[in-house]
């Protein structure tokens, strides 16, 4: 049964919060990768709100996913352009869109079964587990003040706590409690809770925020080609390919949709491609699918397109919009560490969920293994290395899950 939430006649008004909303849980994770690697956040915004509106016209604007700046490429961009520079950088990002389009045009020959055939529930429960799980360091380590990785602390511990608790708590209170428009809100409920005590212990600087001009013309990166920084760059796309894979799939568990029929996997791989490809352009980090943003929807249960396509528009505002930039980025570590344990671990019941909805035979020593070793080899940060080709995390995974799914046999009857 349709979810009234989740359809087209909601009021724009309430359209453009929830897009706001979106926007919010996807801010930190967007502006992290540019910060990290030295690319422009700005070109960031602008990437993935032109990207986001890019996939949604090449899906027909069916699936409720906003397009984000992908971790996967941090490591390779740092090395990239230490080695052969920005432009030549962003000439091989924008090529690893030919890694999207080739998977949509094999999936397009022999159909969304082939996906079903290789990645099975028994496959594409874990891999969305570990979506969640993998990243449920990186929530806890802000939620106590530090940063990501844990090494640099942001925020006193016991100030950074009982932020990230109001902000926890209020996003709980609100999503379960609340009636009405606030039941579509409680992310940014628990954004405005978190930023509000923080401004009051002093943890936001806003002379920052005073300082920043109102109007910022993001300054664009002109890519150039280099057969190197290309072939370098080309395996990297396995990663968020297969995540793209799974937060399709994952997304279309919280809808009641299967979105690998239609709009069709390979739509949705080549929209994703088409994004990417133009933040490369641009001079902007490519873009992924967000498992912040399927959180969301799993807790929001707005299951509205427009809403995406909201965020997008205010992604591409907030890119020539100096003064909301510098607001959003003054939003303290703890405010978002709180909220993306909630989300985090949301993705990761997903997962569980999948396993469930298939009565998946957990007694079944296949099944047990294939889900352990998914399980430990990405909550454990399993990394395999070949002559400077790395594999880890959730490409890793997809990898294993998929080789055992096809290796092992399976149990004939009596």
């Amino acid at each position: 049964m349709e979810n009234p939430i989740g359809e087209s006649r909601d009021p724009l008004w309430r359209q453009a919060i929830a897009g706001a909303q979106i926007l919010f849980v996807a801010f930190g994770a967007l502006v992290l990768v540019p910060l990290l690697t030295g690319l422009n956040p700005s070109l960031a915004l602008l990437g993935a709100g032109v990207g986001t509106l890019l996939f949604q016209a090449v899906t027909g604007r069916q699936v409720p996913i906003f397009l984000g700046s992908s971790f996967a490429f941090i490591a390779p961009i740092i090395y990239a352009t230490q080695t052969w520079g920005v432009s030549a950088t962003m000439g091989a990002l924008a090529c690893v869109s030919l890694v999207y389009f080739v998977f949509a045009a094999l999936v397009r020959k022999h159909g969304a079964e082939i996906v079903h055939r290789f990645m099975p529930p028994v496959v594409i429960g874990p891999i969305i587990m570990i979506i969640g799980l993998s990243l449920a360091a990186v929530a806890v380590n802000m939620a106590m003040g530090k940063s990501g990785d844990g090494k640099i602390e942001l925020v006193p511990y016991a100030t950074a706590m009982v932020v990230a608790t109001a902000s926890l708590l209020t996003t709980v209170v609100v999503s379960i409690f609340a009636r009405g428009f606030l039941r579509l809100v409680p992310i940014l409920a628990g954004v405005l809770v978190g930023y509000i005590l923080s401004v009051m212990l002093g943890l936001v600087d806003l002379s920052k925020i005073a300082d920043a001009p109102w109007f910022a013309l993001p300054v664009f990166v002109t890519p150039s080609f280099e057969w190197a920084a290309v072939l370098f760059m080309l395996p990297v796309a396995l990663a968020p390919a297969i995540e793209h894979v799974g937060d399709v799939v994952a997304i279309g568990g919280i809808t009641g949709k299967d979105y690998t029929e239609k709009p069709g996997l390979h739509r949705t791989l080549a929209g994703d491609g088409l994004a990417v490809l133009f933040a490369g352009l641009i001079g902007g980090p490519p873009v992924t699918t967000y498992s912040e943003v399927t959180g969301a929807v799993t807790l929001t249960r707005n299951f509205n397109p427009a809403v995406m396509t909201w965020a997008a528009v205010l992604a591409i505002f907030m890119a020539f919009f100096g003064k909301f930039n510098a607001i959003l980025q003054s939003v303290p570590v703890p405010v978002m560490g709180g909220i993306m344990m909630l989300l985090f671990g949301s993705v990761a019941s997903i997962g569980l969920k999948t396993l469930i909805a298939a009565r998946v035979n957990m007694d079944e020593p296949r099944n047990l293994v294939i889900v352990s070793t998914v399980l430990v080899c990405g909550i454990g940060g399993l990394a395999v290395n070949l002559d400077g080709f790395s594999l880890q995390g959730v490409s890793l995974c997809g990898v294993a899950a998929i080789g055992l799914h096809l290796l092992l046999p399976e149990r004939r009857s009596a």
